[in-house]
């Protein structure tokens, strides 16, 4: 790693003239990272920079970029343990769940070569007299937010598709994962990028908004809660030449309907509950269930799970299912929102609970609100699971789509015919069967409707978002056309 600086602008590291912040393991509360923000000035300059590179970078040939970002892949495999690391400590998250978060940014490479061979490929159209013909260009400068929870492989699905199309980038991780973004940005030094192709700006959500404001900006590519996502989609109506893609997360419902597999049906919605402490925008944060003994049945399962499930620290051996919130306010959040719903009608069947010797470490946690009055249609973003019991499944595809978020949903179903209701009627932009809600492949498409995103989905089809579609008409020579009424040739 480079010695100092905290900001990478135009192929150098530099100091940050903004205030001092840090990042810490939540589990314990060590120091990971500390260092300056970027100032506004600093923002500017990182996008200048950017913007001073793109010429040359989109004039590489698509093979020539493919290069640079195949070293940066094969780099990736040799620090995998070291960026790992770092992930774990930030984040809370345990060792097994980094590890496989960086061999997905490795899988990414592959993926996105793939999807930009075959989804931005040239066509060729033949007229009768001219040649059409549909070729992609990239947009120029692109700002990507990267979230906590995922600080490598979420803004890596955005940075990697985007340089591939030969955008340039200027990047900012969380402010709460400053030193995984760190990382990021000295293999992309090691892997010689040309300067300013990538750049790193560290700070806070006043950071991003600078960033936003920022005229010359081509593009803004965002992960993260919807107030933020909202904020920067204002800023940029502004700029109605900027693409912007948001991805902001969910309310979702996992549906449980005539599934003789109770075991099964149980480490599903435990999985699509409660992976990375809840902390997944794709997390299932409601559960319906029919009434009666299926539903009885499956409660009582869950329960008994959940209480099994091992949490604890990374450093944790045999190592824990989940680790700590983020952050002890995160937390702190889990419990409030907990409390409000019990205060409001709800009845804990299993309460999240901290410890105290590690006050963002909290147990799992599953209420049922099926009497509560008033729900709010908020995404809890941590282990709080909401049931809610339902007469008839026409009554649970009704509770399922009572968001105004859309990013997943799923069912756990013997009957395919359920599955085809569910698929056809649910409104979502990933939608699975006997699946976890965070089943996700980077070769599926990956984004929502409604408040969890705009309709520009990752995963595979990040590639659509990087560049545009240019249409020629071209003719080896000038040829005589027809005449319109009232012109004389």
């Amino acid at each position: 790693m480079a010695d100092a600086g905290e900001l990478f602008i135009g192929g150098n590291w530099v100091e940050g003239r903004g205030g001092m912040f840090e990042s810490h393991n939540p589990a314990d509360e060590t120091l990971v990272w500390r260092g300056r923000a970027g100032d506004a000035e600093q923002v500017h300059e990182a996008v200048a920079v950017a913007k001073a590179a793109f010429g040359s970078w989109a004039g590489l040939s698509i093979s020539q970029r493919t290069e640079f970002l195949a070293r940066f892949t094969d780099l990736l495999a040799k620090h995998r343990v070291e960026l790992a690391a770092v992930i774990s400590a930030e984040t809370g998250k345990p060792d097994w769940e980094a590890l496989a978060e960086v061999a997905a940014m490795q899988a990414k490479f592959t993926i996105a070569c793939r999807a930009y061979t075959i989804r931005r490929a040239q066509s060729r159209l033949d007229l009768p007299d001219a040649t059409g013909y549909t070729r992609f260009r990239p947009h120029g400068v692109i700002a990507v937010l990267g979230p906590f929870n995922m600080p490598g492989h979420l803004p890596h699905g955005h940075i990697l598709p985007a340089l591939l199309a030969g955008n340039t980038i200027v990047f900012k991780p969380s402010e709460l994962t400053p030193g995984a973004g760190r990382w990021m940005a000295e293999l992309w030094r090691e892997a010689q990028l040309p300067a300013g192709v990538f750049n790193l700006i560290q700070g806070d959500g006043r950071v991003g908004q600078n960033l936003g404001a920022v005229p010359d900006l081509d593009g803004l590519f965002f992960t993260g809660g919807i107030r933020s996502g909202m904020a920067l989609a204002k800023a940029s109506v502004e700029f109605p030449q900027r693409i912007v893609a948001l991805e902001m997360g969910g309310n979702n419902p996992l549906v449980i309907w005539d599934a003789a597999d109770i075991k099964a049906a149980v480490m599903t919605t435990i999985v699509s509950a409660f992976i990375t402490a809840g902390q997944r925008c794709s997390c299932a944060r409601r559960l319906v269930l029919p009434r009666g003994r299926d539903g009885d049945a499956v409660v009582e399962a869950l329960v008994r799970a959940t209480g099994e499930i091992r949490v604890g620290p990374h450093t944790l051996r045999p190592e824990p299912f989940m680790g700590p919130l983020v952050t002890q306010e995160a937390a702190l959040q889990i419990l409030k929102a907990q409390q409000a719903m019990i205060a409001g009608g709800g009845s804990a069947l299993r309460l999240a609970r901290p410890q105290a010797e590690l006050p963002a470490l909290l147990t799992p946690a599953i209420v049922d609100v099926t009497a509560m009055a008033d729900r709010r249609d908020e995404e809890f973003f941590g282990p709080l699971l909401q049931v809610i019991r339902v007469a008839d499944f026409e009554a649970a595809m009704a509770e399922a789509n009572h968001t105004r978020y859309g990013l997943a949903a799923a069912i756990i179903t013997d009957r395919r015919d359920l599955f085809e209701a569910f698929r056809g009627g649910i409104k979502a932009g990933v939608i699975n069967w006997n699946r976890p809600t965070t089943g996700a492949s980077s070769e599926l498409p990956f984004g929502g409707t409604g408040y969890s995103g705009n309709h520009r989905p990752a995963g595979y089809y990040s590639a659509d978002y990087c560049d545009y579609p240019v249409a020629s008409l071209e003719s080896a020579k000038p040829a005589p056309l027809w005449l319109p009424p009232g012109i004389s040739g």
